[in-house]
C-alpha cells in the first residue's frame, strides 16, 4: 500500500483477527479486570475508590468520594472515552453541586442520572448492563502543563507481538472538553520511539505546531519517564496475551507512570500523528522469532524500529 499505511480493513482482518484471540478480549474490554491484572503484575494503575453496580448503590457515591474533591466516573465496559465524567476540585461544591473538568456545574441528581445511564449499558460495548468505576483523578505531570487544557494528557503506545511500534501523546483542548480524545478534538502528537520527544502533531486532521488554547509549541516536548513507559507497554503483551494492542498510559506528578486502560482494537490515527505508516514496522516485527524477554524486545525496538523515518503519510491519507 502507498506510504505503507495500514487501513481499517487490513487492520481488522490481518491484525485484530489474526493476532487477538477473542477469549482474551474480556481482559481489556472490562476495565475492572484490566486493573486487577495490572495490580497482580505489580503495574501501577489509578486508585479505585469503589464500584457502583445498581441505581440504589449510586446514592452512596458521596461516601465513596468523601475526602476527594477530584474523582473520575467511568463505565467499566466503555470505549472511546464515552461516558467518562471528571469531577475536579477547581472550586468548592455549591449546594450539592459538582464542578466538572469543563468548568460546568452539575447537581447530585445529575451525577446519579449519569451513573444510572452507565449501569443501564448506555456507554458499554454492545449496550450490555455495566457498572460505574469511581477512580482517582490523575494529576498531570508538569511537563504537559503548557500544552493541555484542563484535562490530563495520555500516551498511546501501539504494541505488536510485545514490541512497541508507534506512540503518540494526546493533549486535551477546549474543544475536547478537557478529554484526551482525538475524535472529540484533542491534539495528537507523534512521539519518537528512541528519544521520547514529540516531532509532529495534528488537530482534526490538520498539521499543527501549537496548542490551540495555550499557543505553546506541541513539537519537541520531552515525555518524562519514556523508557519506563515503553517497558510498561511491552509488558502488557504478557499481561493480556493480545498480539495487537493499544496501551494508554498517564504520567501522574506524584505516582509517576500509570496504566490507564488497554484496547484490543486501537485506532489508526496514530499514523497521521506520526506522519508515518505502520505496515513497515509491523512487517519487521512479524518476521521476528517468537517474543523474547522484555529487555530484548526493547533493544530491538531501539535498534530496528525507532530509526525508521520513511513512509511519510500525507495528512489527507484515508485510513478507513
Amino acid at each position: 500500500m502507498a506510504q505503507g499505511v495500514l487501513g481499517m480493513n487490513a487492520r481488522n482482518a490481518g491484525f485484530i483477527q489474526g493476532f487477538n484471540d477473542r477469549k482474551h478480549y474480556p481482559l481489556v474490554d472490562d476495565k475492572l479486570q484490566t486493573k486487577r491484572l495490572a495490580l497482580a503484575a505489580s503495574i501501577a494503575v489509578p486508585h479505585l475508590y469503589g464500584v457502583i453496580s445498581t441505581p440504589q448503590e449510586a446514592r452512596g457515591l458521596p461516601n465513596l468520594v468523601a475526602g476527594h474533591e477530584q474523582f473520575v466516573i467511568k463505565p467499566a465496559h466503555g470505549s472511546g472515552g464515552d461516558g467518562i465524567m471528571v469531577v475536579t476540585g477547581n472550586s468548592p461544591r455549591r449546594g450539592g453541586q459538582y464542578r466538572l473538568i469543563d468548568d460546568s456545574l452539575v447537581s447530585a441528581a445529575d451525577i446519579n442520572y449519569h451513573v444510572s445511564n452507565i449501569i443501564s449499558g448506555r456507554y458499554s460495548l454492545g449496550g450490555h448492563r455495566d457498572c460505574a468505576m469511581i477512580e482517582y483523578f490523575v494529576q498531570a505531570d508538569d511537563a504537559f502543563a503548557a500544552v493541555s487544557y484542563r484535562g490530563v494528557p495520555d500516551v498511546r503506545v501501539l504494541v505488536f507481538q510485545g514490541y512497541p511500534v508507534m506512540a503518540m501523546v494526546r493533549l486535551p483542548t477546549r474543544q475536547s472538553h478537557g478529554k484526551a480524545n482525538l475524535h472529540q478534538g484533542a491534539v495528537g502528537a507523534g512521539v519518537d520511539l528512541l528519544t521520547g520527544q514529540t516531532r509532529h502533531a495534528v488537530l482534526d486532521g490538520d498539521s499543527v505546531d501549537e496548542h490551540p488554547d495555550t499557543g505553546e509549541s506541541v513539537v519537541g516536548i520531552q515525555v518524562p519517564s519514556w523508557a519506563t513507559l515503553l517497558e510498561l507497554s511491552a509488558r502488557c503483551y504478557e499481561l493480556t496475551g493480545l498480539g495487537y494492542l493499544g496501551v494508554d498510559l498517564v504520567l501522574d506528578r506524584e505516582h509517576g507512570p500509570l496504566i490507564l486502560e488497554l484496547n484490543a482494537r486501537p485506532g489508526l490515527a496514530i499514523q497521521i500523528a506520526n506522519q508515518t505508516g505502520l505496515l513497515r514496522r509491523l512487517a519487521i516485527v512479524g518476521n521476528r522469532p517468537p517474543p523474547r524477554e522484555v529487555a530484548d524486545r526493547l533493544r530491538f525496538v531501539r535498534d530496528e524500529i525507532a530509526p525508521i523515518r520513511g513512509d511519510r503519510v500525507p495528512l489527507a491519507t484515508a485510513i478507513s
